[in-house]
């Protein structure tokens, strides 16, 4: 499996140029590119030519924008602009050659119908694939394991890409987000691999279903998430992809950003290596 790494992980101390400098330091295959903050703030003082520039050069490879948030259940101006911020992260994505964007489900207080949100997440999900329809770019749907989120098992996701039916729709699989709703195993098991497009790889603080939130985060291995069950799993349902490690820890935003490119790469491949090689 390829190694990536997600701008997530030095949101608070490091810039785009700095994780591109540090990660093809440190050896990794990927990045996840934010594009609520990191992207537009290198493009201040940069271009997209030279983005392009330094992946052409380099061992490094963008593998997500990450992200478009919120993608369902929205009212006409919210949904306008986000079709009007896909069309945008869309054009940049195929200006960088990156597979993936990311599409996160709405996080909300207010109670809407399983049946509603499943129907708002394929009819937009379908219109999103047709207007990328074109491109190589695809869309990997992230449920989030947050009781506010619209969409926060495994299981409520894959129905959604089954309905959508698409190749240019999958799921981030994000092992915090599995653990944090009481996700089944058992439903990863019955999964197919090939809709998944992205793994992230994390850890976390022992908390109860519902009670867990991002900054409980840890480095992978070190925390409470069944890793070698998830992988496990991963490997026999034929996923073989990259793995992405996004954490979100505010005592590791205090590190220097090289330090926590390094250890996030360490603890990683620690827990891979120790999971593959039983396999």
């Amino acid at each position: 499996m390829k190694l990536c790494f997600n701008g997530a992980t030095t949101r608070d101390n490091a810039t785009l140029e700095e994780d591109l400098a540090y990660c093809e330091k440190h050896g990794y295959d990927f990045i996840e590119i934010r594009t609520e903050d990191k992207l537009p703030e290198y493009l201040k003082t940069h271009t997209l030519a030279d983005l392009n520039q330094f992946f052409a050069e380099s061992r490094l490879k963008p593998l997500a924008l990450n992200a478009l948030v919120f993608f369902n259940n929205l009212g006409e101006a919210a949904y306008k602009e986000m079709m009007k911020q896909f069309q945008e992260m869309l054009h940049v994505a195929e200006q960088l050659n990156i597979p993936y964007i990311v599409a996160v489900p709405l996080i909300t207080k207010q109670p809407l119908l399983r049946e509603e949100i499943r129907k708002s997440c394929v009819e937009t999900l379908s219109t999103l694939a047709e207007e990328a329809q074109q491109s190589k770019v695809k869309i990997a749907l992230e449920f989030v394991g947050h009781p506010d989120c619209t969409v926060n098992t495994f299981a409520d996701a894959y129905r959604i890409i089954e309905d959508v039916n698409r190749e240019n729709v999958g799921l981030v699989f994000d092992c915090f987000h599995f653990h944090a709703m009481g996700s089944n195993l058992e439903d990863l098991q019955q999964a197919d691999g090939e809709k998944i497009f992205i793994v992230h790889i994390d850890d976390t603080d022992d908390f109860p279903v519902g009670a867990l939130r991002d900054e409980h985060r840890v480095w992978p291995g070190e925390g409470a998430i069944d890793l070698a069950g998830q992988f496990t799993a991963l490997t026999a349902i034929g996923y073989s992809g990259p793995v992405s490690v996004e954490l979100f820890r505010p005592e590791y935003y205090q590190l220097p950003a090289e330090e926590t490119i390094r250890k996030a790469r360490e603890t990683t491949l620690r827990v891979l290596e120790s999971t593959l090689s039983h396999l």
